[in-house]
C-alpha cells in the first residue's frame, strides 16, 4: 500500500493531515487505514475511497491511540450520499450518514458474517439481508444529552469535543421539541435523559429540574408506550428498545421463529420490562420472566397485570434458571451487550428446549455465545440481522437455534 503522506497546518493547533487509502470497515463504524506502519480507525470513510484526515492523538488509560476524521474525500466510493446533518462529523453519534442506507444495510449483514466465521462451528451460518427499519431518521424514543453550562449536545469520541446540538434528525420530534425547550436552560445537571412514548406522546425527563426558566415537566420516575396494542410502564433506569416501529417487527419476528402451538412453557430471560412475555402470552400455557433489575421487575409487574400465565422471576439469569424445577419447551434470551453469562449457556444445552430464540445487539458476543451452543449440541437454523439503528454501525439479531 502507498505511504501516506502528511503535511502539517501553520495555525495554533498544529493540525496534521495525511492521504490515506481506505480499507475494510472496522469497530465502532469507522474505516480501518494504515498509518505510520500501523492500523487506526477513520471516522467519516467508506472502504475503497482515498481521502484526506485529520490525525488525531490521543491519550486514555495511559495508553496513547491515533485515529483520524475524513476532511476531503478524493475518491469517493459510489455509496457515498450526502449527509443531510449539519453536525455529522462533529458529532459522531450517526457513524453513517454519509452511506446510503441499502450499502448501510449489507454493511451490518457482512458485519456479523465476519464475527461468525471467527468461529469454525459457525463458519456455513446463513445470515440473510438485514430487515431495513421503516423509518431511517427520527426513530429513537430515547436521548441522552451531555449539558454544558446549560447547552445541550453531544460529545465526540474522537477529539473529547462538546458539540451543541438544536435539533438531532435521529430523534423523535418529541424529544427535539424537548430538547428545544431545554437548550440553554439546564445549567443544574450534567447530564440529561429524555424519553418518549411514539404511540402515547408521554415523555421522561431526568434528572429533575428546578429553575424557573425550565417549562417542561421534568423528574418522571417512568413513562408509559404501546406495542402491538399492549400498554408498556418503562421506569427511568429500565431498558427498552429505542426503535419502537422496529421493536413491533422484532417480536413479530421472533413470536415467528419460535413456532409456537399454545401448549409451550416459555422462559423468556432478561426479560427486562416484559415486553415478550406479555406480547407471547396469548401464544403459549406458561411464560416464566427472569430479570435482575428491581425495577423492571417492577415495571413487568404492571404490565402484566390481568394475564394469567405471566410469572415472574426476580434475579440474575444465570442463578434463576439453573433453579427452575421446570423444563421449558422454548427459550427467548435477550442479555444486554456483554451477551449471555456462560452458567446461562450451560443450563439451556442441559435441558435442551425444543427451541431457542437469541435475540442480540452485538454481533462479537452473540457469535462467542452461538459457538457455546453449538459446542452443547446445538444446531443454528439462521442468524437475521435486524435494523434498529438506522444512520449507526449498530445492528440488532435474531438467532434460531435447535437441538441437533
Amino acid at each position: 500500500m502507498t505511504q501516506p503522506s502528511v503535511k502539517h497546518s501553520t495555525d495554533s493547533d498544529l493540525d496534521e493531515f495525511a492521504r490515506l487509502s481506505l480499507d475494510e470497515m472496522g469497530e465502532l463504524g469507522d474505516t480501518t487505514a494504515q498509518f505510520e506502519g500501523e492500523t487506526i480507525n477513520v471516522f467519516g470513510g467508506i472502504p475503497g475511497e482515498q481521502v484526506m484526515v485529520r490525525i488525531v492523538r490521543y491519550r486514555r488509560r495511559r495508553r496513547y491511540y491515533i485515529s483520524a476524521i475524513v476532511t476531503e474525500v478524493l475518491e469517493p466510493s459510489r455509496h457515498r450520499v450526502p449527509t443531510p446533518c449539519p453536525y455529522f462529523g462533529p458529532c459522531t453519534g450517526c457513524q453513517w450518514q454519509h452511506i446510503d442506507y441499502a450499502h448501510q444495510l449489507e454493511l451490518k449483514r457482512a458485519a456479523i458474517e465476519r464475527e461468525l466465521t471467527k468461529y469454525g462451528t459457525l463458519s456455513d451460518v446463513d445470515v440473510p439481508a438485514t430487515l431495513p427499519s421503516p423509518e431511517q431518521f427520527t426513530y429513537r424514543n430515547h436521548a441522552r444529552f451531555t449539558v454544558r453550562r446549560g447547552d445541550l449536545g453531544y460529545v465526540n469520541r474522537i477529539t473529547r469535543r462538546f458539540v451543541r446540538v438544536e435539533r438531532c434528525m435521529l430523534m423523535a420530534e418529541g424529544i427535539n421539541e424537548t430538547l428545544g425547550a431545554l437548550q440553554g436552560r439546564s445549567q443544574e445537571t450534567s447530564q440529561l435523559s429524555v424519553r418518549y412514548g411514539i404511540h402515547t406522546d408521554d415523555t421522561l425527563v431526568q434528572p429533575q429540574l428546578e429553575s424557573a426558566d425550565v417549562s417542561v415537566p421534568s423528574g418522571q420516575t417512568h413513562y408509559r408506550e404501546t406495542l402491538r396494542g399492549a400498554t408498556f410502564r418503562i421506569a427511568s433506569p429500565s431498558f427498552f428498545q429505542v426503535n419502537t416501529a422496529q421493536a413491533e417487527k422484532l417480536t413479530d419476528l421472533v413470536r415467528s421463529r419460535l413456532q409456537l402451538s399454545g401448549e409451550e412453557t416459555l422462559i423468556d430471560a432478561y426479560a427486562g420490562v416484559g415486553v415478550f412475555a406479555v406480547l407471547l402470552a396469548p401464544a403459549v400455557a406458561r411464560v416464566i420472566a427472569i430479570e435482575e433489575s428491581a425495577a423492571a421487575v417492577k415495571d413487568a409487574e404492571i404490565n402484566a397485570e390481568g394475564i394469567s400465565n405471566v410469572e415472574l422471576r426476580l434475579g440474575k439469569t444465570e442463578e434463576v434458571l439453573d433453579d427452575l424445577k421446570v423444563t421449558p419447551d422454548a427459550v427467548v434470551l435477550d442479555p444486554p451487550r456483554a451477551g449471555c453469562h456462560p452458567d446461562v449457556l450451560r443450563v439451556i444445552c442441559r435441558v435442551r428446549p425444543e427451541t431457542l430464540v437469541y435475540v442480540s445487539c452485538d454481533p462479537a458476543t452473540l457469535a462467542r455465545d452461538l459457538d457455546l451452543l453449538v459446542q452443547g449440541e446445538y444446531a443454528i437454523e439462521g442468524v437475521q440481522p435486524v435494523d434498529m439503528f438506522p444512520q449507526t454501525h449498530h445492528v440488532e439479531c435474531v438467532a434460531t437455534l435447535k437441538p441437533a
